[in-house]
């Protein structure tokens, strides 16, 4: 398996997960984010602690996202690396077959 074909199943991933996190926030306070802890007054960990935790993911996994992006470019082969068809050389020139 390939460098790039690592990031890619991780780019992947994370996209997915970044869509269920936004999926699950309500920006209206409403939604997923209000049903955790109970519907009462007296909740043990509220809406606010899981929407700041929500809303730390979002920015965590869309930074990670960003980050692999930009990492995979690098595993990306550049054209100039391959190898030669007709000699099978990656250092010889062009010139020299």
């Amino acid at each position: 398996m390939s460098t790039f074909s690592i990031f890619l199943v991780l780019i992947v991933i994370v996209a997915f997960l970044l869509v269920v996190v936004i999926m699950v926030q309500n920006p209206k306070g409403g939604g997923l984010s209000s049903s955790f802890g109970g519907g009462g007054t007296q909740q043990v960990g509220g809406v606010k602690k899981t929407s700041d935790f929500l809303d730390k993911s979002t920015w965590a996994l869309a930074t990670l996202l960003l980050a692999l992006i930009l990492l995979s470019n690098v595993a990306i082969v550049s054209p100039s690396s391959t190898i030669n068809i007709s000699t099978g050389c990656s250092s010889c020139s062009r010139n020299n077959s």
